[in-house]
């Protein structure tokens, strides 16, 4: 994790917002394999991204693990979104479902993560990739625990 997010002192939501502003650098993985934060709001978090060449596995399609990333990052900052100051997280698990393949020329994809049961010490969450029309690709759903920092 990038140290300003190490270092956060505001809500998550209030930091995911400096994320989409340009203010705090994104997810550091998110510059290797081409994904970003775009939208935020409590409990919901939006992931954008375009796999090139290098996310390709033998059999020609992106490897499902670019996939499970955008997945992962967009379901553990859905809960994110939702803690205080004070609150930590990791992920615990996550399962996935690959629908259709993904190719370069599916263009620019989208991972909508959102927080489907919050608690004290645990989140249930859940992110859909979708392409440019809307057309699921993937589904993961994940649980997140929640930790004091």
């Amino acid at each position: 994790m990038s140290t300003a997010a190490l270092d956060r002192t505001t809500t998550g939501l209030e930091f995911l917002q400096r994320v989409v502003r340009g203010e705090v650098p994104g997810v550091p993985i998110g510059n290797t394999l081409g994904f970003r934060v775009t939208e935020v709001e409590n409990g919901r978090v939006v992931v954008t991204g375009l796999p090139d060449q290098r996310s390709y596995n033998l059999i020609g399609t992106v490897h499902g693990g670019w996939a499970a990333a955008v997945l992962d990052s967009a379901l553990a900052l859905s809960c994110l979104s939702t803690l205080d100051a004070n609150q930590a997280f990791t992920t615990v698990d996550i399962r996935i479902n690959y629908l259709r393949p993904l190719t370069i020329e599916t263009g620019e994809v989208r991972a909508e993560g959102r927080v489907l049961q919050g608690g004290r010490r645990l989140a249930y969450c859940e992110a859909k990739l979708t392409d440019a029309a809307g057309k699921l690709i993937a589904h993961g759903t994940g649980s997140c625990l929640i930790l004091p920092k």
